[in-house]
């Protein structure tokens, strides 16, 4: 916890700090890459610091912790502290580059405030800032230690056994270890860190959900993407370098430099509650690994996978899904389409094998366990069973207007689960 006389002056300067923080850790990121550019090529995302997301992140955790000690000064923020940390340690930050970190952000803070940044002021936020660096620093290092792994020390190469065409703009890559060693543990929803050299020499990371775990190897589903969400990236955007870079360049044969899972938004199945696994776009394939492992197990309980897309002809592991859910013993496929559903697809594109024909009509069309509807979703129209757990992935509009309608349908936040693909600003 802070010490009273630091909490007395962080609490008289949050105000100023949380005010200019946006200001602050622009100048921190700028300070820090004209120092040392290598870190902006080979570890940060270049996508996110083109269009700010990562500092808002970090100016998000920092203000949020700072608030959290005088609030709760008993307590730790640990959500936030887990989440962040998972991050880290699938990125390989090393303890010794917080001091770094510490160095460029004070920096920022002095030039921004000025002559507010009395001794004594700076005294106290360093007292936060290292309170926030050896809470992460533990975890990284309890959560590398859980997976085999020497500090610092994640990349492993995997070579790419086969690739799957999902739909034009998501492809899947089987992974297999290179090195002959043996897999990393994972747990369903978890996700892993890809390196790839790009064509400028910058060693760039994304991390991407485990869509599955086959025998012996992993399993990630890739998105052609772009800054404005389009598919199609081109090769010079910064938000879809990586994405599709493995698109074009990365058929079987080749080898990645790959982490060991990490994510603490994985499926708790000690319990045998409902579960509601709501999805949008390349979001479903943290829930399509969660329904794998549900059906790999023989699961009883109630599932309900909710998905949105544009179009039938763009939903990844379509027809994963119904036949998961046709495996499970209690579980239905309820489907959002902005297009809705062609003519000439019809339902029988949605169906599990063995499994009868309809084609769509007005409102929702429902066979056997699959319900389709027309626009964007709205799970006000389905009954979510008393006791459900929810897990959500997707864009975070989408994820903040499913999360509320759960909210208003009784489902409390503590069992409402989301994971992000970026920083995540909702923290």
């Amino acid at each position: 916890m802070l010490s009273p006389k630091s909490a007395e002056t962080v609490r008289a300067t949050l105000p100023a700090v949380s005010g200019a923080i946006g200001e602050i850790t622009t100048l921190f990121y700028e300070k820090l890459f004209t120092s040392h550019p290598e870190l902006l090529r080979h570890l940060f995302n270049r996508g996110n610091q083109a269009n700010g997301s990562q500092q808002q992140a970090l100016a998000g955790a920092v203000a949020a912790f700072a608030r959290h000690l005088l609030e709760h000064p008993d307590s730790r923020p640990d959500a936030m502290l887990t989440r962040i940390a998972h991050k880290h340690a699938s990125l390989g930050v090393r303890p010794d580059q917080y001091p770094v970190v510490r160095e460029h952000l004070f920096a920022a803070i002095a030039e921004v405030l000025g002559d507010a940044v009395t001794d004594e002021v700076a005294a106290a936020w360093d007292e936060v800032y290292w309170l926030m660096a050896h809470a992460l620093i533990a975890v990284e290092k309890r959560l590398l230690a859980e997976v085999g792994g020497p500090e610092g020390e994640v990349w492993r190469p995997y070579r790419v056994a086969a690739r799957i065409e999902e739909t034009d703009d998501v492809a899947t890559f089987l992974l297999r270890p290179a090195d002959g060693a043996p897999l990393p543990p994972s747990r369903p929803g978890q996700y892993v860190s890809v390196q790839v050299q790009l064509p400028d020499g910058a060693r760039q990371i994304r991390q991407y959900s485990l869509s599955g775990q086959p025998d012996g190897g992993l399993q990630i589903s890739v998105k052609r993407v772009s800054a404005d969400g389009r598919p199609g990236a081109p090769s010079d955007d910064p938000a879809g370098e990586v994405s599709g870079y493995l698109h074009a360049h990365v058929h079987g044969g080749e080898t990645l430099r790959v982490s060991p899972p990490f994510g603490e938004v994985v499926l708790c199945d000690d319990g045998e509650g409902p579960l509601l696994f709501a999805s949008a776009g390349i979001g479903c394939t943290p829930m399509v690994a969660m329904l794998s492992h549900l059906a790999a197990t023989g699961s009883r309980r109630r599932v309900i996978a909710a998905h949105a897309d544009r179009s039938p002809a763009t939903h990844p592991f379509r027809t994963d899904l119904h036949r998961l859910t046709g495996k499970l013993a209690d579980a239905t496929a309820e489907l959002w389409y902005e297009e809705g559903v062609r003519p000439e697809e019809g339902l029988r594109h949605e169906l599990p094998d063995g499994a009868g024909e309809a084609e769509p009509q007005a409102g929702a069309d429902a066979v056997d366990s699959v319900t389709v509807r027309t626009g964007l979703m709205d799970l006000t129209q389905i009954a979510v069973p008393a006791g459900t757990t929810a897990y959500l992935c997707g864009p975070a509009p989408f994820m903040k207007a499913v999360r509320a309608q759960l909210l208003a349908s009784g489902v409390p936040a503590s069992r409402i689960h989301y994971e992000v693909f970026g920083p995540d600003l909702g923290l």
